[in-house]
């Protein structure tokens, strides 16, 4: 084939010199290529540059352990490694789509083209950085639907165990409620004088007001199990039925026999098993409520921290805030992973730490991304322990947060700010999570660095308690 017209085809090279054209031809090569055929895999090295002159190339990466679409490159684009690139390796895998005829130039004779061809070097440029926009852009929205992917799963875990507590404890008050025909004709039965029934009134609500309400005993399984037994025996002699619930919610109310002796004195027996069902009802409803309550908070305090930590009902200006608000909302999101890896969380934060003015949501997104990652690096470690302390440092605060886990390598250390540069598995990380900590951290003319060696590992951010122009880091 005639490689000249060929790359002349390429709309970036339209107007390029004839001269141009030829140096490529004569120091590239055609490369022929099949169908469903992999160009490249994940990892694997590149080192040339191509042109796609029939067929495409559809680039696929693996994440989460789900295949993602990136995008094909068409015929006519330049795609490969291009001169001032710091490629090393390919970061998706690229599959051909039809029968494919492509250029191909060997990184080798970059340096030659950089000094002899400047118009064409000029245009790769160019192309380079476009794609570096590009794909920047890429796995900017990759990482905040990861972080968003990262929320929603903890939301979701951490909702259903009190929506689902709302939902049993609404149907077992339902049923409690009921008011079965016979039960309803031993209540309008009863024949209670006002000192009966106030004696009665004050056995069943000092008991409550005693419980807060509702409370269990602190006690051991096999004392609260000889306690039941107890119980069992006497409601069973007093002619009651379904005793073992009865028994059970006895104990947790801390009635004993004795109690129930006390009640019997006053009561008819003929009414002794209306009156105590009543009781029960009543505990149970006062237990189920309680359990409602405590569920319905939980749920208003995961969205009111969810509200906080994104700062919905704000413009993006910078307030006056206490940090350990953000930090503890941040906690709250993360508790699910928390608990999931049993790690011991040590805040070390005084009460009258000063406030700052900061970007709140944009220093949420700070403490998400350091505490995260250390829960990560804290994922099968034994006795895993996360530490976030706070100072003041004149006119700065100062945050750590610090981790018992492996460490950071040092030969990296200097890099894990870097754009791209993760240490997670595939499909685990960006590499844009600590730049991201960094841009913020510098928006708010602070500065973020990392300590780190084998069980310790602290990131430490400094920013100023009064706003403050970029300019004006403190080195």
């Amino acid at each position: 084939m005639d490689i000249v017209a060929a790359l002349r085809s390429v709309p970036e090279f339209k107007e390029l010199d004839e001269s141009h054209l030829q140096w490529l031809a004569n120091k590239g090569s055609i490369v022929h290529a099949k169908d469903g055929e992999y160009l490249f895999r994940m990892g694997d090295t590149i080192d040339s540059m191509r042109i796609l002159f029939q067929g495409e190339l559809d680039i696929y990466r693996d994440q989460a352990g789900n295949r993602r679409y990136l995008g094909t490159v068409e015929q006519g684009e330049i795609t490969g490694v291009l001169p001032y690139s710091r490629m090393k390796a390919a970061m998706a895998d690229g599959i051909i789509s039809g029968d494919a005829i492509m250029y191909s130039l060997d990184r080798q004779y970059f340096p030659e083209l950089l000094r002899d061809h400047s118009p064409l070097a000029e245009i790769l440029v160019h192309i380079m950085t476009d794609r570096v926009r590009d794909f920047t852009q890429l796995q900017q929205q990759d990482d905040k639907m990861m972080a968003l992917g990262k929320l929603s799963a903890g939301l979701a875990h951490e909702l259903n165990n009190p929506s689902a507590a709302i939902v049993r404890s609404a149907h077992e008050l339902k049923r409690h409620l009921a008011n079965l025909p016979e039960k309803f004709k031993r209540v309008i039965k009863i024949q209670a004088t006002d000192d009966i029934v106030d004696q009665v009134n004050h056995f069943v609500f000092s008991r409550l007001a005693a419980n807060n309400g509702y409370n269990h005993p602190a006690l051991s399984l096999t004392e609260k199990n000889e306690k039941e037994e107890v119980l069992i025996e006497w409601l069973e002699n007093n002619g009651l039925e379904d005793v073992y619930e009865m028994a059970e919610l006895f104990v947790e109310f801390g009635i004993t026999t004795q109690d129930l002796d006390s009640l019997n004195t006053i009561l008819r027996p003929q009414d002794r098993v209306a009156v105590l069902n009543w009781v029960v009802q009543t505990f149970t409803t006062e237990r189920l409520v309680n359990e409602i309550e405590e569920a319905s908070k939980r749920i208003n305090v995961l969205v009111t921290s969810v509200k906080s930590y994104t700062h919905m009902d704000r413009a993006p200006e910078k307030e006056r805030t206490d940090i350990s608000t953000g930090i503890r909302n941040t906690l709250t999101m993360l508790n699910h992973k928390i608990r999931k890896n049993q790690v011991k969380v040590v805040e070390n934060i005084p009460a009258d730490l000063p406030h700052a003015c900061i970007y709140i949501s944009s220093m949420n997104q700070v403490w998400t991304n350091l505490i995260d990652n250390a829960l990560d690096a804290l994922e099968g470690r034994p006795d895993p322990v996360l530490e976030i302390k706070a100072e003041k440092d004149r006119e700065f605060l100062l945050v750590h947060i610090i981790d018992n886990g492996p460490g950071i390598p040092e030969d990296i250390q200097d890099k894990i700010f870097d754009s791209f540069f993760t240490t997670k598995p595939v499909g685990k990380g960006t590499g844009l999570g600590l730049e991201v900590v960094r841009q913020i951290v510098l928006q708010h003319a602070g500065r973020v660095t990392v300590k780190s060696k084998p069980g310790y590992t602290d990131f430490s951010v400094c920013i100023p308690i009064e706003a403050r122009n970029r300019k004006e880091v403190t080195k």
